[in-house]
């Protein structure tokens, strides 16, 4: 008697608990979107985190990243061709309570959410003399608030919902990169760890791309699913970030959309911020 073969591939998945990566996960966390041989496992952890595991350990088979993070991590991962953050004119912002100038903000201590965030690499291009401190990102709109810290760097939702603590904008850095470059801002991305082997790599990066478009496709459900994990937001905003951040180009960079993962890293580089240069390959 022949025994078929029932083995199963598990794949371990990291991404952080925001409602557009949960929205944009949805098909494969709820098995709406099934790969026949393979398993998905989810854990939900916060950027900056992720970014320093990846780095540390390699851990996770597919992991969330920001594209700052991406050259000390090339050599274990790839980026997938799909799952990107990218802002289109707009992406991190600097807040105060108080009037700032994009020049007079160079000169304050601005609390930032992690130095291996892309948020962080933008400002250091903007400004790379400016004073900076790490605060978890969901307490320095808090903390800018109290007065504990002049100026902030903020980033998923709270780029909606900073004037709701009083706060002004004093700079829309994805705006000042589109204005210095053309291009759109890529924020985070999801990269592959490169010892799963080719076919495991391809067919994983397609199975994230149809969970993605399921989502689209389902927006109504997908949205009902990840304003579980939007913070502070109502259905309203959870709709509008969402469509930020899980679109088009989440499908599919674009040309444009990868010149500028590669003109921000070879930036980065070339001003002394990033100490590897970036060989940028993108599977599927």
């Amino acid at each position: 008697m022949t025994v078929a073969n029932t083995a199963v591939r598990e794949i371990s998945i990291a991404h952080s608990p925001d409602s557009d990566d949960a929205f944009m996960f949805y098909g494969l966390a709820t098995n709406k979107v099934r790969v026949p041989g393979y398993k998905f496992n989810h854990t939900l952890t916060d950027i900056e985190t992720l970014n320093q595991k990846a780095i540390k350990e390699a851990f996770y088979d597919v992991t969330a990243i920001s594209f700052h993070a991406y050259p000390y991590l090339q050599d274990n991962y790839a980026l997938m061709a799909c799952g990107g953050s990218v802002g289109e004119g707009y992406g991190p912002m600097i807040v105060s309570s108080r009037k700032f100038t994009p020049t007079s903000v160079r000169k304050v201590r601005i609390a930032v959410p992690g130095t291996l965030t892309t948020a962080y690499l933008v400002l250091k291009i903007f400004a790379p003399e400016v004073e900076t401190e790490v605060v978890p990102f969901d307490k320095i709109i808090p903390a800018v608030a109290a007065g504990e810290y002049e100026a902030g760097l903020i980033i998923h939702e709270g780029q909606l919902t900073y004037a709701n603590d009083g706060l002004i904008k004093v700079l829309d850095l994805g705006q000042w990169w589109r204005d210095q470059t053309s291009l759109p801002l890529p924020l985070g991305g999801n990269a592959i760890r490169r010892s799963l082997g080719t076919d495991a790599m391809i067919t994983t990066t397609n199975a994230l791309r149809d969970s993605i478009q399921h989502a689209l496709d389902h927006r109504e459900e997908a949205l009902a699913y990840a304003m579980q994990f939007a913070r502070d937001l109502d259905t309203t905003l959870a709709n509008r970030f969402v469509g930020m951040y899980v679109n088009e180009r989440t499908l599919n960079y674009g040309d444009d959309g990868k010149e500028g993962i590669r003109k921000l890293l070879d930036m980065g580089y070339e001003r002394g911020i990033i100490p590897y240069r970036a060989s940028v390959e993108f599977v599927g």
